[in-house]
């Protein structure tokens, strides 16, 4: 049986994490892929027409780029070529009558911006960014550090000490307000509370839920600090950096490796066992996978009742719908100041984010889906050919399974072909509404339903690419279960790492920094 100190299984963004930091020691680190291609949800490809390279599911790198895990890396990454594209513009919002807010990374051109709108609420923006930036060191702790540890412990005496206990309390109560409740009590202007409350969809959250408000503040100091960065030649360029660092420090990478079970002796790991049925040998296996994956197929005959149990209660997302079109040119929008911004959404503002997240949530194709669109070709040009375009839409409030369309318009009830298309239709009428001449210069789309994307990682349980919901019952110390400790179990040498796991969904590579920092990176 062959042998190396660690398997890790999958590759995804914590997984390729975890390998370049571990293989940096000089472990023997395997990681093994089940599908054609490394990389989970980054993922570039020709899907539309040739020459017009799309990131297939996610494209925006402002949370690795921000992350102790790059700061760790980066240099390591950009020797291998990894490299940023930005823009001054990270993101803005654009109503149905027109109007448009862009956000710049130039604070004091939002809060003038802001004040212009309304009186007071560039102030406000101020003082929330501001917030956000000077707790920096302990709330970032708490988002993506070991919760279950000694140094998270002292740095909440530490802060105990510093507020008070009442102000610690105080503080924590401020921080799980929900998004509409930040937002209608901090500001007057609607274009302003438009700009924000679709980000909290983002999240794998909504306007109405727990903590949403704070993570929309931590969202607004991120994209202002860092922009909304995407890879230069598409998010498959960082997944190419990560493989040739992992081989050039001796760690290996294997496609069409599927793990079919990990081996347990004794309640210890020992290793893996592939669909093939070569065994390999491990100290230690991480696992970057969906609960349901983990505990109901990979440890199938290990005795873990109260594992199996909490898998049967455990609760997945709402789903996500991506949109990818080919353009004969730059698109020329009818809001104003849009041409270089990097994500823009179409949204009227809290109440219809609210309403698109509630109608996907109880299964219905919402009447009027929240949208963000990305243009990767302003900041990379090399994602088009000369003069054409891409854009990359998603729509974050998508059911996983359908039970009815909000409209009334739609009859299909599985995510089929023409369910799938008649959806993409509907997106495509309000995107037409905001662009001059769009039937003209539209060269092709291509659309990828939650269960399209789920045939493309079965991690992306309906479509659900949040790792599941991220309500407070399901996150922080709670997650993926309520006895959940740092991603460990009751099988020594197992750790569980990626989106489904503390400290979530997202590009972070949170989770495998953290369980690389454990094993000794």
């Amino acid at each position: 049986m062959a042998a190396v100190d660690h398997i890790i299984i999958g590759s995804g963004i914590n997984a390729l994490v975890a390998a370049a930091m571990l293989s940096k020691k000089g472990k023997r680190v395997l990681v093994l892929e089940r599908e054609g291609s490394l990389g989970g949800c980054m993922r570039s490809e020709e899907c539309t027409l040739p020459g017009f390279r799309h990131d297939v599911m996610a494209a925006t790198f402002v949370l690795f780029l921000t992350s102790p895990a790059h700061a760790a890396l980066g240099e390591d990454l950009a020797r291998h070529g990894l490299e940023f594209s930005h823009s001054k513009h990270p993101t803005a919002v654009l109503r149905p009558d027109g109007s448009a807010l862009v956000l710049s990374t130039d604070r004091a051109a939002n809060i003038a911006r802001f004040n212009e709108l309304a009186p007071g609420d560039g102030a406000r923006h101020e003082a929330d960014v501001g917030a956000i930036e000077a707790d920096a060191p302990f709330l970032f702790s708490l988002l993506g550090g070991e919760l279950w540890s000694w140094p998270t412990a002292r740095l909440l005496f530490g802060q105990a000490r510093k507020r008070g206990l009442r102000g610690l309390a105080s503080w924590i109560g401020q921080a799980l307000v929900p998004a509409r409740g930040w937002l209608e009590s901090s500001y007057e202007s609607e274009l302003v509370q438009a700009l924000w409350a679709p980000w909290v969809l983002h999240t794998g959250l909504t306007p109405e839920s727990t903590y949403s408000g704070q993570m929309g503040k931590v969202i607004a100091f991120a994209l202002e600090a860092a922009g909304a960065p995407v890879v230069k030649g598409g998010a498959g360029a960082a997944v190419e950096a990560f493989r040739k660092l992992i081989e050039a420090q001796g760690g290996s990478l294997r496609t069409g490796a599927d793990v079919a079970r990990i081996l347990v002796d004794g309640g210890r790991v020992r290793g893996v066992r592939l669909a093939s049925g070569e065994e390999i040998a491990a100290k230690s296996v991480l696992a970057s996978v969906a609960p349901g994956q983990l505990y109901e197929r990979l440890l199938e005959g290990t005795h873990l009742p109260e594992e199996r149990a909490a898998v049967k209660s455990y609760r997945h997302g709402r789903g996500d719908f991506q949109l990818h079109y080919a353009l004969e040119r730059h698109p020329e929008w009818l809001g104003e100041g849009l041409d270089d911004v990097a994500l823009i959404h179409l949204a009227d503002g809290i109440d219809s984010v609210s309403k698109s997240a509630n109608e996907a949530e109880r299964g219905m194709l919402p009447e009027t889906p929240t949208i963000c669109v990305g243009q990767p070709h302003r900041l990379d040009p090399s994602r088009a050919p000369e003069g054409k375009a891409v854009l990359w839409l998603q729509i974050p409030d998508a059911p996983r399974r359908i039970k009815g369309d909000a409209a009334g318009q739609i009859r299909g009830r599985e995510w089929d072909e023409p369910t799938r298309e008649a959806f993409a239709d509907r997106i495509e009428e309000i995107l037409k509404n905001h662009i001059r001449d769009f039937d003209k210069i539209k060269l092709a789309r291509r659309a990828h339903s939650p269960a399209d994307l789920e045939a493309m990682n079965v991690n992306l349980v309906g479509g659900d690419p949040y790792g599941g919901a991220c309500t407070i019952d399901q996150f922080f110390i709670f997650r993926p279960f309520s006895h959940s400790t740092n991603g460990t179990g009751p099988v020594r040498g197992l750790i569980h790492i990626g989106a489904s796991t503390h400290p979530g969904p997202g590009l972070g590579g949170g989770s495998g920094f953290n369980a690389a920092k454990r094993l000794g990176a």
